[in-house]
Parts: C-alpha cells; structure tokens; sequence
C-alpha cells in the first residue's frame, strides 16, 4: 500500500515523539499544524513551539491559524483532503468541515484511559484524584471534545512519588508508540472497530490556572501531597510559611502532629527537616524557593535560615 497522506496537529513538548514518529512511518505529514507563535519566559520573547521547530527542521510545510472554521489555512486542509488528520494536544477543537476533509477521519492521541479525564489537563487530574494508573487513548475524534470511540488505549501505573512532568514524558513516548501501532494497523486493515466510550464513566479535567495551585494547610496531607506532584512543573504548589510565600517543588507526607494548621514544626527531633502541619497530617517540604531566590533543597534551605529549626 502506497504511504498515506497525512496532517499533523500539535503544539507542545507532549507532541513532539509523535510527530518524530509520524515522520519516520514514510506517512508524511504534508502539513503540520499548530498554535500560533506566543511570547515565552522572561521578555515574553516570541519563539517556535516544539512541534513547529520540530515541522521546520525537517523541511515539512506549517500553518498556525488562529482559527479552522473559515480562512485559507481551513481550505487550504480541505483541498489537500488527506487520507489521515492527527493530532495531539493541539489547543484547537476542529470544525466538523474538517474533520469530514480526511479520508480516514482524523485521530487523537489523548493522555488519559478514556472516558476519564476528559479536557485540557489529564495527567495533572489523574494524580490529583490519586489514579493508580493512566495511559494513552487513541480515538477517533468528532465534534465534542474527546468523546469520540476509542481504537486502541495503551496504560501505566503512576508512581506513587511520580511528578506530572516525569509522568508527561513517559506517556508522550507510549503515544508516539501507539501512533506507529494504529498507522501499521491502518495499512495493513487490522484496525479494531472503534469502540464507543461510556457517556456515564466520564470524568472532565479543566484547564489548569495558577490559582488551582494554592496549598490550604488546613485540609488533607496526602490530598496536598498529590498537589505538589501534580503541578510540578506548572504552575508549582505555593503557600504560607512562617508568613513567607514559597514555591514547593517536593514534598512528601509527613508525620501526625499535635500542632494547628499551618505551624511549622521547630526542633523536637526534627530540626533538619522542614515540616508543617496540616489540618490531618503534615507535610515535609523537601524543595523549595522563595520569591526571587533559587530553588533550594530543605537542608540548603535551612542552613540559609536557621531560625527555621
């Protein structure tokens, strides 16, 4: 069978070991999409994406439209009319008039076992509830957002200490993976039949903001735990110690104390160790950075503050 026409649509680090795969299966892409350039870290300096230096690099046409429900880079998809649409995390929803342009539809690799955690941000979702495993669904897409069956799904467990960027990394290696799988099944027709999700089992996961990363010391220590896991490395759990706000990297749970919320636990045997107690449990806080300062490790960061101990 002659290689496949395809267009890829993607945008962040998450997508770039499946286009790399795409590019190595001899199945294109023609064109690759993706989100319009934006201003990035200090300066708000303009610069490609991951997927678009990626397009560049290896010589492949790119397009950034602000929208695909009319406008020329719109038409300009439905004219090639490719056997095969791909995306993955793209941050556009398509319009049904192109995601009937395709031959073959088009695919989604989705970073989560499908219907759970549906929306923007799946793997920080998936730690936050405590999952014990997640994985990788590929689905062919329609008009809602990530509703559409299911072709093939691939899984991992969590690591009970894993961070959601190690996590990102792992499971944008098993969609790249999963990807070469559905396209060698798509050539030589062993593709199962797509299989329709379970309306009633879906769970949604919304777009992560800064604020969702504030720690309440009053509330669970494992619950805030999951927390500082799941937004590292974005936005970073912050809170109120001893009345400075820190950004914390790493923690983990800690032992129960007999101290009000919030409190810091000084000396009593644990004088190397920064802990907090919480409204059950505690706390240890084993990275950290103060504002303007470096990230230091709990025992730089109480050497450079021993009125901590």
């Amino acid at each position: 069978m002659k290689p496949l026409t395809t267009v890829f649509a993607g945008t962040p680090d998450f997508a770039v070991p499946a286009l790399k795969k795409l590019i190595e299966s001899g199945h294109g892409p023609e064109v690759v999409l993706t989100q319009p350039d934006r201003g990035a870290g200090r300066g708000r300096k303009v610069r490609p994406g991951p997927v678009k230096q990626l397009a560049m690099d290896s010589g492949i046409e790119v397009l950034q439209p602000e929208t695909l429900k009319h406008g020329d880079e719109a038409d300009r998809l439905v004219e090639l009319a490719p056997d095969l649409l791909i995306t993955a995390a793209y941050g556009l929803l398509l319009p049904p008039r192109i995601l009937n342009a395709p031959a073959q539809g088009c695919w989604n690799l989705h970073a989560s076992l499908l219907p759970r955690w549906r929306g923007a941000s799946p793997i920080n979702q998936a730690i936050l509830a405590g999952d014990e495993k997640t994985g990788i669904s590929l689905m062919q897409m329609d008009v809602g957002l990530d509703t559409g069956p299911v072709l093939l799904q691939t899984e991992t467990a969590i690591g009970s200490a894993e961070l959601a960027g190690d996590l990102h990394d792992r499971l944008a290696r098993m969609a790249a993976a999963i990807l070469g799988e559905g396209l060698e099944r798509l050539v030589t027709g062993s593709l199962p039949e797509p299989m329709p999700q379970n309306d009633a089992l879906a769970t949604h996961a919304p777009l992560i903001r800064k604020a969702d990363a504030r720690l309440d010391w009053s509330g669970d220590a494992g619950k805030l735990e999951r927390m500082v896991r799941a937004f590292n490395p974005w936005p970073v759990a912050f809170a109120q110690i001893e009345h400075l706000q820190c950004r914390i990297f790493r923690a983990e749970v800690g032992p129960d104390l007999d101290l009000p919320a919030g409190k810091l636990l000084r000396g009593h045997g644990q004088r190397d160790r920064i802990i907090v107690a919480c409204g059950r449990g505690s706390l240890e806080i084993l990275e950290l950075q103060a504002p303007g300062r470096k990230r230091l490790s709990a025992s730089d960061w109480l050497n450079a503050h021993p009125d901590w101990r």
